[in-house]
């Protein structure tokens, strides 16, 4: 049963993917002045995500999920609560982690690209061509921004940022990020809520 549900889902993505077809240079001009005039209004982000990560060595996906909190600018919060409890927090210029009550710090000064990266692929502001070389895509159900670092710092850990949009929406409902080995970490996003209150309290892990 289960190689069956593998094909299944083998055969979908295939069909789904090969329907994608680039964008004209009028649909990229609006798509970018639409997200970027919409993403300017968000405040914040609360949403639910399933995390699924994809290694070649392994024949089934590791699936994790938890809730997600945004608050502009850079504000950001990972609270994994299945199958364990984990968060990060990235605040001030670091990166504050809690793995099951064992907690600890990373100067994100460090990470300041891959924060960067992390915040605008949760908010859609990603449309800098200067830091990635950005082609644009569209399916039946997605607009679909496919980003390529062209700094080091960032090529080491990721080779390739796929947002999926869905069709008249301004926030980004998926994100796949693929490692320089290939292998990848797809993020789906769920029950999402735009520009509810949120409390500072809410970074602190």
């Amino acid at each position: 049963m289960k190689q069956i549900s593998s094909l299944v889902f083998l055969l979908f993505t295939t069909l789904f993917f090969a329907q994608e077809s680039k964008m004209t240079a009028a649909e990229i001009t609006k798509f970018k002045s639409t997200i970027e005039k919409e993403t300017k209004t968000i405040k914040t982000i609360k949403t639910d995500f399933i995390q699924y990560k994809h290694l070649d060595f392994l024949s089934k996906d590791i699936e994790t999920s938890g809730k997600m909190t945004f608050k502009a600018p850079n504000l950001l919060n990972w609270q994994y609560t299945k199958p364990y409890e984990y968060s990060i927090v990235f605040k001030n210029n670091k990166v504050y982690i809690n793995d099951q009550g064992k907690k600890s710090t990373v100067d994100g000064k460090m990470f300041e690209k891959i924060n960067s990266l992390i915040v605008g692929s949760v908010s859609g502001n990603m449309f800098d061509d200067k830091e990635f070389t950005i082609t644009y895509f569209k399916s039946k159900e997605f607009n679909i921004t496919k980003l390529v670092p062209k700094t080091a710092t960032i090529k080491k850990y990721i080779k390739e940022v796929e947002l999926y949009f869905p069709k008249n929406e301004s926030t980004v409902a998926q994100v796949k990020l693929i490692e320089p080995s290939n292998d990848y970490t797809k993020i789906v996003f769920k029950n999402k809520v735009i520009n509810a209150k949120v409390d500072d309290s809410a970074f602190t892990n």
